[in-house]
C-alpha cells in the first residue's frame, strides 16, 4: 500500500511539474459558464464593496468612498478522502468587512472553522480540515482592532473578540503580532503569533516561523517550524517542514513539501509525519480557483502505516474592485 501510495503522489507531481504554456485567455471556463456566473458574482461582489464603504463612511470619514477596501467575501467547496474516513465534504465561509477610514481601523469578520477549530498539528496536516466541527457550530463572528504599523519594520499587533456562532453563545478573545525581516539577502524570516481564550475549549497559543529565500524566478524555498498549545489536548506541539513552491505559468502553482510533527516538551517524540503536493489553479481571471492535494500520513498511533489522502476544493472570490470580466 505505501509504495502505491508513493507513486500516486509522484505521478501527480511529474504530470503537473513541467511548466505550462500559457494561452492568450486567462480563463478555463466555457462562454456559456461565464455568462451563467456573471451576473451573480457581479451582483455578490457589488453588495460586498457597497456594504463596506457605507459602513466605513458611517463610522469613519467620506475618504471610505475612495480609498482602497480590502473586504471581500470568499465562498469553497471542499470533497475530501482519505483511508481512515472515506469521503467527506464542507462548505466553507470568509467574509472580511473593512472599516479603514475610523480611528481605530475595525475589520468586521465572518469565519467558517477558523484556525482554533482545526485541531493539533497532525490532524491540520497541509492546512486542510480535519474535524467533525462543520457546519454553523463552527462559525464565528467578531470584529478586530488591526495593526497601526508595517511589520518590515516593527511588530504588528491585532486585537479582536466575538462570539461562536451557537447556543448558548461562546465567546472569544484573540491577539495576534507579526513580524518581517529581510535577513542578508535574499533570505527573509516571518512571524505569526496568536494567542486565543474561547469560554468552551479554553486557552491556546500558536506560533509560526517561516524562513526562506526565492532560488530562481520559478521557485521559492521555505523551511517552516511551528508550535502549538491547546488547552483540551495539554501539551506542546511542534513541527517542522520544507516547502519547495513552484510557478508553472502565470496561473498554476505547484507545492512539494514533507514535514514532522511531534509532542511533548519534556519527553519529545515524533507523532506524525506527511509528504504531500498542493496544485492550484486560477480557473478565472482571479476569481474561481481550484485545489488538488494528494497526501501521505504515517502516524505513529498506527504504527507509521501509511494513510493516503485526496483533497479536490474549488473556491470563488467576491471583491468589489474586481468584477467577473467576459
Amino acid at each position: 500500500m505505501k509504495k502505491i501510495c508513493l507513486m500516486v503522489l509522484l505521478a501527480m507531481a511529474n504530470t503537473v511539474s513541467a511548466e505550462e504554456v500559457d494561452t492568450v485567455d486567462d480563463s478555463d471556463l466555457p462562454g456559456w459558464a461565464v455568462e451563467k456566473i456573471a451576473p451573480m458574482h457581479d451582483a455578490v461582489s457589488n453588495w460586498v464593496t457597497n456594504s463596506s464603504r457605507n459602513i466605513d463612511g458611517f463610522f469613519g470619514s467620506d475618504d471610505s468612498l475612495k480609498i482602497e477596501n480590502n473586504s471581500y467575501l470568499r465562498l469553497s467547496q471542499e470533497l475530501e478522502w482519505n483511508d481512515v474516513d472515506d469521503f467527506n465534504a464542507e462548505t466553507g465561509v470568509r467574509f472580511r468587512l473593512d472599516l479603514p477610514t475610523t480611528k481605530k481601523r475595525l475589520r468586521f469578520i465572518i469565519e467558517s472553522d477558523p484556525e482554533e477549530s482545526e485541531g493539533t498539528l497532525a490532524e491540520q496536516g497541509s492546512s486542510r480540515l480535519r474535524n467533525d466541527q462543520s457546519g454553523l457550530g463552527s462559525t464565528i463572528v467578531g470584529l478586530s482592532k488591526l495593526g497601526k504599523r508595517d511589520k518590515t519594520e516593527a511588530w504588528n499587533l491585532q486585537a479582536g473578540a466575538g462570539v461562536k456562532v451557537r447556543w448558548p453563545p461562546d465567546p472569544y478573545v484573540r491577539f495576534t503580532g507579526e513580524r518581517l525581516w529581510n535577513l542578508e539577502s535574499p533570505w527573509q524570516l516571518e512571524s505569526y503569533n496568536r494567542a486565543s481564550w474561547f469560554n468552551e475549549e479554553g486557552y491556546s497559543v500558536r506560533s509560526k516561523w517561516d524562513f526562506g529565500r526565492p532560488l530562481d524566478e520559478h521557485h521559492h524555498l521555505r523551511f517552516i517550524t511551528n508550535f502549538q498549545w491547546q488547552e483540551e489536548v495539554d501539551t506542546l506541539e511542534y513541527s517542522e517542514g520544507i516547502e519547495l513552491n513552484q510557478v508553472l505559468g502565470s496561473r498554476s502553482v505547484m507545492r512539494y513539501a514533507v514535514a514532522a510533527v511531534g509532542r511533548s516538551a519534556s519527553s519529545p517524540r515524533l507523532h506524525d509525519y506527511y509528504l504531500y503536493t498542493h496544485y492550484r489553479r486560477n480557473l478565472h481571471r482571479e476569481i474561481l480557483f481550484l485545489d488538488f492535494i494528494p497526501e501521505l500520513h504515517f502516524p505513529r498511533d498506527h504504527n507509521y502505516d501509511a494513510q493516503f489522502g485526496v483533497t479536490l476544493r474549488v473556491e470563488m472570490m467576491f471583491r468589489g474592485d474586481l468584477t467577473f470580466r467576459r
